[in-house]
């Protein structure tokens, strides 16, 4: 595979304006967790270098402390803000001493409130790019939380909102609330998305790409490295499978007939001139017109 083969392109999010490197440079497990700002500055240099302009984060990655080391990582690059792209997601709040009411598991107005202007001081940003409802909350009404989102959006402390792990149905119903409210809508949606996870984005989706102009900007296209072949003989050190915390990853890493399908994927990578990884993400590239990272 030649370094043409891989240049990178920019797609618009979805129906909007906004164009988005293919691959984006996630924080989830690593920031805080495996890489301090030092570290994730080489990281998001060396990713920018090659065209990247999008960097996902969370509310909930390390407790917070993922947002804070991307956050000074940018702030020491001195990158213009037209050049970069930054997202993050609420949902699944921060720890915090005395009752838990309105503080976790939640999209209510006055925790979304709460958490965007938490998530800019963590970052040192004036506002996020793209926010993420990081899963749906059965709890609240879904006009409160498209208003709030909306909201967001209207004050100028986020760019463009969207979903994570909504379904097909929840997603259509807040894009339906806002189309007759008046409100702005949500853009994309951010699932899993690999070569084991493929029904949701292919099939649940389908119809909302050209019904709402649906934009994607899906996670783990290693399947948490799984599609790397690194856990064929089992969990090394240092890999994601062995990091604290993160145990419940370990049979779906080590499954056996998921591996096996790695080995034979193994040898068209090798007819093809790349690693395990180029595959699946070259693959996933080209089956998916609508995914971005």
């Amino acid at each position: 595979m030649t370094q043409k083969d891989i240049s990178m392109q920019y797609r618009r999010l979805g129906h909007s304006g906004l164009q988005v490197s293919e691959l984006s440079l996630g924080s989830w497990v690593t920031y805080h967790n495996q890489v301090d700002t030092s570290a994730a500055r080489e990281m998001m240099a060396a990713a920018f270098d090659a065209g990247v302009n999008f960097f996902d984060n969370a509310e909930a990655y390390a407790q917070g402390q993922s947002e804070i080391v991307m956050g000074e990582a940018i702030k020491a690059l001195k990158w213009p803000r037209l050049n970069y792209i930054v997202s993050t997601k609420f949902f699944w709040g921060l720890p915090a001493e005395g009752p838990t009411a309105n503080r976790k598991d939640t999209l209510n107005r006055k925790y979304l409130s709460q958490a965007i202007d938490g998530s800019l001081k963590r970052m040192g940003l004036d506002f996020i790019d793209l926010v993420y409802c990081h899963r749906p909350d059965p709890n609240t009404p879904i006009e409160e939380t498209v208003w709030a989102m909306s909201d967001m959006i209207s004050s100028g402390k986020a760019l463009y909102w969207g979903t994570s792990e909504w379904s097909a149905q929840d997603i259509r119903s807040a894009w339906d609330m806002a189309q007759r409210h008046h409100l702005h809508k949500p853009v994309m949606e951010q699932p899993q998305y690999h070569l084991f996870h493929r029904q949701r984005v292919e099939q649940e989706y389908s119809k909302l790409y050209d019904e709402i102009g649906l934009g994607l900007t899906t996670w783990s296209p290693l399947a948490s490295g799984l599609l790397s072949g690194k856990y064929r003989n089992g969990v090394p050190p240092e890999s994601r499978g062995a990091v604290k915390g993160m145990s419940f990853l370990v049979e779906g890493l080590t499954d056996s007939a998921k591996n096996a399908a790695v080995t034979k994927l193994e040898a068209v990578a090798s007819d093809l001139g790349c690693t395990l990884s180029q595959l699946a993400i070259a693959g996933r590239r080209r089956s998916d017109p609508q995914t971005y990272s």
